[in-house]
């Protein structure tokens, strides 16, 4: 019996269900124009015999896969993981498959581009939070599939993001408000050659200093090495040893802020009596850590990252260019206040 269940062909499909060939390859592909009776009837009968048909077939008939990949450059930040639990049941649902390329390193990133491994694997690339150089930029070109930029803005491709220049401006006038005119800006630094969201939000940050008349400070900016080691707590030593320290820290994403709760912490420097500390996500740890900071809607950037990238799969061109942009929020909590008295 389970022999004959797995020779099954699509005419034998066909011919349980009472419909032509090319009936029951439009119904199992997903196509549109086949009749809710119909489909129920096609797959009713493909469960009765075991029948699936494969990618590799339906790709020969479509010339589509039923895959789109995601490069991404590493899957330990919470955003990123975030991002991927919206994308793949969104891909599930479309009946399609995730393939995904984590890009590590200088070196997997050379081989990445050098090797172009997406190519004819997928119907469509998402690009998540991966400032591309030129040549780059060139070489994704080459592939000759639909791309999709996610949580960044790239010209004449469809991108989902938010605005993060914007979001960073209202942050930091939050802080004003509360009175803070000393306030550093932390962002992390390696030798990746990875670029984040910073160079914008680092742009919001200073525009709200300049329009509120705070003179800008470079040493109250600091690119931190090895953060998630010793580097930053060599970089808040700096700040504080300042002879104008900062009253209030912004730190680029959630990640970097808890790890900066905890430096602070351990140096003895109450939190927000000494220093207020403003992050950049809404990561699940940031309520109960107290955390005040900018949500992005890391979830649904993910899925209207699959909502776009199957537009351009299926051809629409008004979606070539299309941008999305999600709205932000300032959510408050404990860990900003008006500076402490003697600061």
């Amino acid at each position: 019996m389970s022999s004959a269940r797995s020779a099954a062909t699509m005419a034998d499909v066909a011919d349980r269900a009472g419909v032509s060939v090319s009936t029951v390859s439009r119904t199992l592909r997903g196509l549109p124009t086949v009749s809710d009776a119909t489909r129920a009837r096609v797959e009713a009968a493909a469960r009765d015999l075991s029948f699936a048909i494969t990618r590799s077939a339906s790709s020969l008939v479509t010339g589509r896969t039923g895959r789109v990949a995601v490069l991404l450059p590493d899957l330990e930040s919470w955003f990123l993981g975030a991002a991927l639990s919206g994308m793949a049941p969104a891909l599930r649902d479309a009946g399609l498959d995730l393939l995904l390329y984590s890009v590590t390193d200088v070196h997997e990133r050379a081989d990445f581009f050098d090797r172009l491994p997406a190519r004819r694997n997928a119907d469509a690339l998402l690009v998540v939070s991966f400032a591309l150089s030129p040549a780059e930029r060139a070489r994704l070109d080459d592939l000759g599939m639909p791309l999709v930029f996610v949580s960044q803005h790239a010209a004449g491709c469809p991108s989902v993001y938010v605005d993060d220049q914007d979001a960073a401006l209202r942050g930091t006038r939050h802080l004003l408000n509360l009175g803070h005119r000393r306030i550093g800006f932390l962002q992390t630094s390696d030798e990746t050659g990875f670029a984040w969201s910073s160079k914008d939000r680092l742009a919001g940050h200073l525009r709200a200093l300049a329009e509120a008349g705070v003179e800008h400070d470079e040493a109250l900016v600091l690119s931190v090495p090895d953060w998630k080691g010793g580097g930053l707590a060599a970089a808040v030593g700096g700040l504080l040893s300042l002879q104008a320290p900062p009253t209030a820290l912004f730190a680029e994403t959630d990640d970097l802020a808890f790890r900066l709760l905890t430096t602070l912490r351990a140096a003895n420097v109450p939190v927000p009596g000494r220093m207020s500390v403003l992050g950049f996500d809404d990561h699940v740890m940031a309520g109960p850590l107290g955390l005040t900071t900018l949500a992005q809607p890391a979830a649904e950037i993910g899925r209207a990252a699959v909502r776009l990238a199957r537009a351009v799969i299926d051809g629409s061109e008004t979606d070539q260019g299309r941008h999305i942009v999600l709205p932000t929020e300032l959510v408050l909590r404990s860990s900003t206040g008006p500076p402490g008295v003697g600061s």
